[in-house]
């Protein structure tokens, strides 16, 4: 912090937490992202000015407006002119992750926070949420309304769509943190110097992005219950949000999973480093190459039940394989470990072929099991080589893994799958 950028003084009231009684100093940035909301911003950030009074902690408030039409600029200029410690930054673009991630970035205080304008968290939590942070005993802190002790007002549909989305969050991503939106979030700096690089997303997306990817370093996230009242006059529209949010969250598994997004790198760099740093990769390849597997697998039985009127039982069986096993090598290669263009592309589909005949073994030891056995029919063979082919599904994963597409990882200077 510059000897000249005036500064909220730290409160006597307060009582400071252990551990911080030492840094007086510390410097937190309170970002206020706003967009056309001239009649709330003057209140708001008076509340907020008089609430960082009583911590025990230097600090500041950045009010970021994200391309206003109406008059918040006008009122933020006041602001900055009645308060010294009140700083503007004007942004030419929408977007809340925009914003963020401009100040955040450009700050050079200790802590950087983030709420939201309509000040629907209750205050009384920024003490416990920026503590840990000035510590050093957390990385991340959040505000959560899903979190035991939390007290929330708000409508059946937020509350069924704010659940929900974090029960995807856990499914798809593997999170653990239990609520990705609450707009009362802070971050040690030089945590943000090296996660917000990573994150893409300009937008609402933006919180969920930057929290998986902190947990993906093996960095600690600190989780505090709030006491969180709806703003009526919201003017968020939930649906198109809450798709945004889910093409996020297939982008970010993408990258995941490929291991375009380097997590572990940063977990190192931050001396973060754990036996969860990077971790979700193998289980996410998991998931995805169970998917492709599902998917090749329905193909290979209408395949065969297609062949099956021209050809005997293992003619079908053979061309099927042959052409779902092709399609399947495809779709692991670019889904499941985030392999493009032509390098290895010989090599791979040859590997494939070559998993193709253990598949083929199976397969065609499984026709001969269920015809000397007296069984017949073309559901009951449609049944057995399915669950063959299941069963193969786990040999060829770990061949994929550990052989098909290691060396081209390896030639880019990436760890293996």
């Amino acid at each position: 912090m510059s000897a000249g950028q005036p500064l909220v003084g730290s409160g006597h009231s307060a009582s400071v937490p252990p551990g911080a009684a030492a840094a007086v100093t510390t410097v937190l940035d309170v970002v206020i992202p706003v967009y056309n909301e001239e009649r709330v911003l003057a209140s708001s950030v008076e509340r907020v000015l008089a609430h960082l009074a009583t911590l025990p902690w230097r600090s500041r408030v950045t009010i970021a407006d994200n391309a206003s039409t109406d008059g918040t600029a006008v009122v933020a200029r006041r602001l900055a002119h009645q308060h010294a410690a009140v700083h503007v930054v004007h942004l030419a673009e929408k977007g809340r992750g925009r914003a963020l991630k401009r100040v955040w970035s450009a700050s050079d205080a200790d802590v950087l926070v983030y709420m939201d304008v309509d000040l629907s968290t209750d205050l009384n939590a920024l003490l416990p949420l920026v503590a840990p942070l000035v510590s050093g005993h957390s990385d991340v802190a959040i505000g959560s309304r899903l979190r035991r002790g939390s007290r929330v007002e708000r409508g059946a549909k937020r509350e069924v769509i704010s659940r929900g989305y974090n029960l995807l969050l856990r499914g798809a991503l593997r999170a653990r943190f239990s609520d990705a939106q609450c707009g009362f979030k802070a971050i040690r700096a030089d945590v943000a110097r090296e996660v917000l690089p990573l994150v893409e997303d300009h937008a609402w997306f933006f919180d969920t992005e930057l929290l998986v990817l902190a947990e993906r370093a093996g960095l600690r996230i600190h989780e505090v219950p709030v006491d969180w009242v709806d703003d009526p006059d919201s003017r968020v529209d939930l649906w198109r949000t809450a798709v945004d949010d889910v093409r996020g969250i297939a982008r970010l598994g993408r990258g995941l999973v490929t291991g375009r997004v380097p997590v572990a790198e940063v977990g190192e760099r931050l001396g973060r480093v754990s036996a969860e740093a990077g971790g979700g990769r193998l289980g996410m390849q998991v998931g995805v190459f169970g998917l492709v597997g599902v998917g090749s697998t329905v193909l290979y039985a209408l395949l065969y039940l297609l062949l099956r009127g021209p050809l005997d039982a293992f003619a079908a069986n053979v061309g099927a394989l042959l052409l779902s096993a092709v399609a399947n090598t495809a779709a692991n290669r670019r889904l499941t470990f985030g392999v493009r263009g032509r390098e290895g592309l010989v090599r791979h589909h040859a590997g494939g072929l070559v998993l193709l005949g253990l598949g083929l073994a199976a397969t065609t030891g499984s026709l001969w099991a269920l015809h000397a056995l007296g069984g017949s029919g073309h559901r009951a063979e449609v049944v057995v080589l399915t669950g063959a082919n299941l069963a193969v599904t786990v040999v060829r994963f770990a061949s994929m893994r550990t052989w098909v597409f290691a060396r081209t990882h390896r030639r880019r200077g990436q760890p293996a799958p």
